[in-house]
């Protein structure tokens, strides 16, 4: 099977009745032809996975292939567009096609999920790597920024955290998990939710957003520098953030709180929005997170004095050491 062959098989499809009308051509010429939305702005952004640096050797396709698109759409949440389209440029060892055929599933279901039709990219032979490249649109001054956090702002985090490093650690054998937990987490790891609906409610109610992908603090400390503020977090609020959704309080007891913290403030992987909004907002927020059927809790607050603050239960300073992760650190 050549490369053309490849391309028409497993990625070439018809348009369908999700076809968004601002992709005029899509798969087949030397560009896709984009048309944009009269009035709208372009929101781009460009992820890559790289074997052994973000995925195991032998990650189930379907699950790849899903990743691959929900990380960059993660990316249009936390910047509050909708989707439009992509491209994909895919290295392969071989021209598999059991792992072809698992693989464009997952993708392409995800990107039906979210009227997000592959309009293009690029194969080639070498180590597994895939790169996609995703835009969306958003009207002129409604994106969400990292830059817009104030004083006096809510803290805020979407679904839970640290279950996919507990998978982690479970997967490099560094914890120990039950079965159906390991499964559970592993999900969430290798199968992240891209939090679109969230992010376009709260167009005209977050003051500054983004993705927590290398972990809680970490990607914090992002929104932080860009709005030139600080912040408190309640660290009794982020552990339990983990017990509400793959561990039970039963099983919760059995890891030491400092691993707990670890998984929940520097586990990265989560691809939840991390955002913040006035306190007078609490009433919209909560009916954003109603709106798009997430659970969205608030775990803090912006401050003047720059940095980030860690309190307990009984708003004593946590001293930390707590460090997200950094490809090149």
């Amino acid at each position: 099977m050549g490369e053309f062959d490849l391309i028409r098989r497993y990625f070439t499809r018809a348009p369908t009745k999700t076809h968004p009308p601002q992709v005029e051509l899509g798969i087949g010429d030397d560009c896709a032809l984009l048309l944009p939305t009269p009035g709208m702005q372009w929101a781009v952004s460009s992820d890559m996975l790289v074997e052994g640096r973000h995925f195991f050797a032998g990650t189930d396709p379907a699950r790849l292939g899903h990743k691959a698109l929900a990380v960059n759409l993660s990316d249009l949440a936390a910047c509050g567009a909708r989707p439009v389209g992509f491209t994909l440029a895919l290295a392969l060892p071989k021209a598999d096609e059991a792992w072809l055929a698992e693989f464009s599933q997952g993708l392409l279901a995800l990107a039906d999920t979210h009227a997000c039709p592959l309009v293009g990219g690029d194969t080639t032979q070498g180590p597994l790597n895939l790169c996609i490249t995703v835009w969306g649109e958003i009207p002129p001054g409604q994106a969400l920024l990292r830059s817009g956090a104030r004083p006096g702002d809510d803290l805020f985090v979407s679904g839970t955290l640290g279950d996919a490093r507990l998978a982690l650690e479970a997967l490099q054998g560094r914890t120990s998990l039950p079965p159906t937990l390991l499964q559970a987490t592993r999900q969430r790891l290798e199968q992240p939710t891209p939090r679109i609906a969230l992010g376009l409610a709260l167009r005209g109610v977050a003051s500054a957003a983004l993705d927590v992908s290398d972990g809680l603090l970490g990607d914090l400390g992002h929104i932080l520098h860009a709005s030139g503020v600080g912040a408190c977090v309640d660290t009794s609020v982020t552990i339990k953030l983990i017990a509400a959704s793959a561990l039970p309080e039963s099983a919760a007891c059995h890891f030491n709180p400092d691993f707990l913290h670890q998984c929940t403030l520097a586990g990265g992987d989560d691809y939840e929005l991390l955002f913040t909004a006035p306190a007078a907002a609490r009433a919209a927020v909560a009916a954003a997170a109603r709106a798009s059927g997430t659970p969205v809790t608030r775990i803090g607050g912006i401050e003047a004095e720059p940095g980030i603050r860690l309190i307990n239960a009984q708003g004593q300073p946590v001293v930390h050491r707590y460090a997200s992760f950094d490809h090149f650190a």
